[in-house]
């Protein structure tokens, strides 16, 4: 009977650590970027897969990596830009699942939104004028420096200054900035109180297919818990599925965590969620934001993700 009772304790103990490890937290901010984590958690896919999984909300990207160090988080969903910067200056980061990917229907959704009394027929035309980012060396505020580089217009003739979301409707109206670069749903939130138009749809005009968004960890869990990481990225890619294909579903679970009113996530297709990360996706980053000189060293794409 001892040994049986002991023989029960240690399976007991044994399950308990393992429960243990795999209960994560997944920080994201309130997009529509980690539309998978949310859908895997509310439709129990993680559960199914043996993860005991939470998501918390992170207000600002930039601030997911040190949450992911720190262990606030374990898995997190950085933009592009801001997950190579941490990488760059010294944080030991590494990409281990897709979250979202520019296509044609996000890169619709992202603009260069002009106030009344501004006109922007061309790219040369922001040249002089102030130009609202969220984010200065974030995911839009790269994608539109990149544009001017192609139109042929120095980004350093813009004067550009930080201009959260939710704000971006009060400093148009205001007239404390010429222009805006957002996206959807504030687009068209912003159009219909007439307080602009769009001047330009730097995005489509780009038309890449990298990474926006994608789910990092420190490389010191990842090599820690293997397994749990192999659990993950099944159900990321289960989810990703009704993600792409089942906008009810998609849109209440969105709707749910970013605690936006479930009529207005609905106007906006959710960002194309692809679950497979590659390490060459990131090599347009990389050289983009070299050019841009907001990278100090040569990043290696290779030993960004995880195998």
């Amino acid at each position: 009977m001892k040994k049986t009772i002991a023989t029960f304790a240690i399976g007991m103990a044994l399950t308990g650590s393992a429960l243990a490890q795999a209960k994560i937290q997944v920080g994201c901010t309130a997009t529509s970027d980690c539309a998978s984590a949310m859908v895997a958690v509310d439709e129990g896919i993680f559960r199914k897969h043996g993860l005991e999984v939470e998501m918390t909300p992170i207000g600002i990207n930039s601030n997911i990596p040190a949450a992911i160090l720190s262990n606030s988080i374990q898995i997190g969903g950085p933009t592009s830009t801001v997950f190579l910067q941490a990488v760059d200056g010294g944080l030991d980061l590494v990409g281990i699942a897709g979250a979202s990917v520019m296509n044609p229907v996000s890169n619709g959704n992202i603009t260069a939104f002009v106030r009344n009394g501004i006109t922007i027929k061309e790219p040369k035309d922001f040249v002089g004028k102030k130009v609202g980012a969220p984010g200065l060396n974030a995911f839009l505020h790269v994608l539109f420096v990149k544009w001017l580089v192609e139109k042929g217009v120095d980004p350093r003739s813009v004067n550009f200054v930080e201009v959260t979301f939710p704000t971006m409707s009060d400093i148009i109206k205001s007239g404390g900035v010429d222009a805006v670069l957002t996206a959807e749903p504030f687009v068209t939130r912003m159009t219909n109180a007439g307080l602009g138009s769009v001047g330009a749809r730097y995005a489509v005009e780009l038309a890449r297919t990298d990474p926006i968004i994608f789910y990092a960890t420190s490389r010191e869990w990842a090599d820690k818990n293997a397994a749990a990481i192999k659990k993950f990225r099944d159900a990321i890619a289960e989810a990703a599925e009704i993600v792409n294909n089942d906008r009810e579903k998609a849109s209440a679970s969105i709707s749910k965590f970013t605690k936006q009113p479930i009529e207005l996530v609905k106007m906006t297709p959710p960002n194309r969620s692809e679950p497979v990360l590659k390490p060459e996706q990131l090599g347009w980053w990389i050289e983009v934001m070299s050019s841009q000189k907001m990278l100090q060293s040569k990043l290696e794409p290779n030993k960004l993700v995880l195998k």
